[in-house]
Protein backbone atom coordinates (compact mmCIF):
# COMPACT_ATOMS: atom_id res chain seq x y z
CA UNK A 1 0.00 0.00 0.00
CA UNK A 2 3.03 2.52 0.33
CA UNK A 3 2.76 2.95 -3.60
CA UNK A 4 -0.66 4.56 -2.89
CA UNK A 5 1.20 7.82 -1.38
CA UNK A 6 3.60 7.88 -5.13
CA UNK A 7 1.73 10.79 -6.61
CA UNK A 8 0.86 12.49 -3.19
CA UNK A 9 2.36 15.68 -1.99
CA UNK A 10 3.69 15.60 1.88
CA UNK A 11 4.79 18.25 4.48
CA UNK A 12 7.12 17.38 7.10
CA UNK A 13 7.46 19.74 9.98
CA UNK A 14 9.93 18.91 12.77
CA UNK A 15 12.62 21.62 14.56
CA UNK A 16 15.26 18.46 14.42
CA UNK A 17 17.38 18.95 10.90
CA UNK A 18 18.80 15.42 11.16
CA UNK A 19 14.75 13.90 11.21
CA UNK A 20 14.09 16.70 8.01
CA UNK A 21 17.30 15.32 6.02
CA UNK A 22 16.75 11.35 6.75
CA UNK A 23 12.87 11.59 5.85
CA UNK A 24 13.83 13.73 3.29
CA UNK A 25 16.36 11.31 1.96
CA UNK A 26 14.29 8.18 2.70
CA UNK A 27 11.06 9.12 0.79
CA UNK A 28 12.83 10.61 -2.08
CA UNK A 29 14.23 7.49 -2.43
CA UNK A 30 11.37 6.07 -2.61
CA UNK A 31 10.46 8.45 -5.63
CA UNK A 32 7.36 10.22 -2.90
CA UNK A 33 8.22 13.95 -2.97
CA UNK A 34 8.44 16.00 0.72
CA UNK A 35 8.75 19.35 1.72
CA UNK A 36 10.40 19.44 5.09
CA UNK A 37 10.26 23.16 7.31
CA UNK A 38 11.47 23.90 10.77
CA UNK A 39 8.51 25.16 12.54
CA UNK A 40 4.50 25.63 12.46
CA UNK A 41 4.40 28.62 11.21
CA UNK A 42 6.35 27.76 8.28
CA UNK A 43 3.70 24.78 8.03
CA UNK A 44 0.70 27.07 7.91
CA UNK A 45 2.14 29.38 5.62
CA UNK A 46 3.14 26.64 3.25
CA UNK A 47 -0.50 25.16 3.73
CA UNK A 48 -1.89 28.07 2.66
CA UNK A 49 0.34 28.25 -0.43
CA UNK A 50 -0.32 24.66 -1.36
CA UNK A 51 -1.98 21.93 -0.75
CA UNK A 52 -0.90 18.72 1.28
CA UNK A 53 -2.39 15.21 1.03
CA UNK A 54 -0.10 14.29 4.32
CA UNK A 55 1.07 16.37 6.70
CA UNK A 56 3.44 14.81 9.50
CA UNK A 57 4.05 17.19 12.83
CA UNK A 58 6.31 16.77 15.23
CA UNK A 59 4.70 17.38 18.85
CA UNK A 60 7.57 19.44 20.53
CA UNK A 61 8.35 22.61 18.05
CA UNK A 62 9.62 25.88 19.14
CA UNK A 63 6.78 28.38 19.26
CA UNK A 64 3.16 26.57 18.35
CA UNK A 65 3.28 23.10 19.49
CA UNK A 66 2.36 20.21 16.64
CA UNK A 67 -0.89 19.79 18.19
CA UNK A 68 -1.95 23.43 18.00
CA UNK A 69 -0.72 23.79 14.11
CA UNK A 70 -2.39 20.23 13.16
CA UNK A 71 -5.94 22.12 15.17
CA UNK A 72 -4.95 24.86 12.30
CA UNK A 73 -4.46 22.58 9.23
CA UNK A 74 -8.01 20.95 10.22
CA UNK A 75 -9.76 24.16 9.05
CA UNK A 76 -7.06 25.22 6.34
CA UNK A 77 -7.18 21.72 4.73
CA UNK A 78 -9.47 19.44 5.86
CA UNK A 79 -8.68 16.46 3.20
CA UNK A 80 -5.20 16.07 4.28
CA UNK A 81 -3.96 13.31 6.27
CA UNK A 82 -2.61 14.18 9.85
CA UNK A 83 0.72 12.48 11.05
CA UNK A 84 1.81 13.36 14.81
CA UNK A 85 5.39 12.24 15.66
CA UNK A 86 6.24 12.64 19.59
CA UNK A 87 7.99 11.05 22.20
CA UNK A 88 5.41 12.00 24.57
CA UNK A 89 3.10 10.13 24.23
CA UNK A 90 -0.01 8.94 26.34
CA UNK A 91 -3.26 7.93 26.68
CA UNK A 92 -4.11 12.25 27.21
CA UNK A 93 -2.12 12.70 24.10
CA UNK A 94 -4.04 10.42 22.05
CA UNK A 95 -7.53 11.62 23.15
CA UNK A 96 -6.22 15.01 22.08
CA UNK A 97 -4.48 13.81 19.05
CA UNK A 98 -8.01 12.72 17.74
CA UNK A 99 -9.79 15.36 18.83
CA UNK A 100 -7.49 17.39 16.74
CA UNK A 101 -7.97 15.07 13.51
CA UNK A 102 -4.81 13.08 13.40
CA UNK A 103 -5.46 10.15 11.53
CA UNK A 104 -2.11 8.43 12.61
CA UNK A 105 0.70 8.78 15.43
CA UNK A 106 4.14 7.69 15.49
CA UNK A 107 6.45 7.79 18.40
CA UNK A 108 9.43 8.53 18.92
CA UNK A 109 12.03 6.76 18.67
CA UNK A 110 11.10 5.59 14.91
CA UNK A 111 12.24 3.85 11.88
CA UNK A 112 11.95 4.64 8.43
CA UNK A 113 10.01 1.05 8.44
CA UNK A 114 7.67 2.34 11.31
CA UNK A 115 6.98 5.84 9.37
CA UNK A 116 6.24 3.19 5.92
CA UNK A 117 3.92 0.81 7.88
CA UNK A 118 2.32 3.92 9.77
CA UNK A 119 1.69 5.11 6.12
CA UNK A 120 0.55 2.08 4.32
CA UNK A 121 -1.39 1.29 7.22
CA UNK A 122 -3.27 4.86 6.76
CA UNK A 123 -3.56 4.03 3.30
CA UNK A 124 -5.80 1.31 3.73
CA UNK A 125 -7.68 2.48 6.07
CA UNK A 126 -8.89 5.00 3.94
CA UNK A 127 -8.91 2.64 0.93
CA UNK A 128 -11.55 0.25 3.26
CA UNK A 129 -13.78 3.29 3.72
CA UNK A 130 -17.18 3.22 1.29
CA UNK A 131 -16.93 5.82 -0.82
Amino acid sequence: MFEAIRDMKILLVDDDESIRDSLSMFFTSEGIHIDTLETAEEGLEAVKDRHYDIIISDHRLPGMDGLTFLRHIRDLSPSSFKVLITAYGGYDMLITAAEVGVNEYIEKPFSTRLIKKALSKLMERNAAKPA
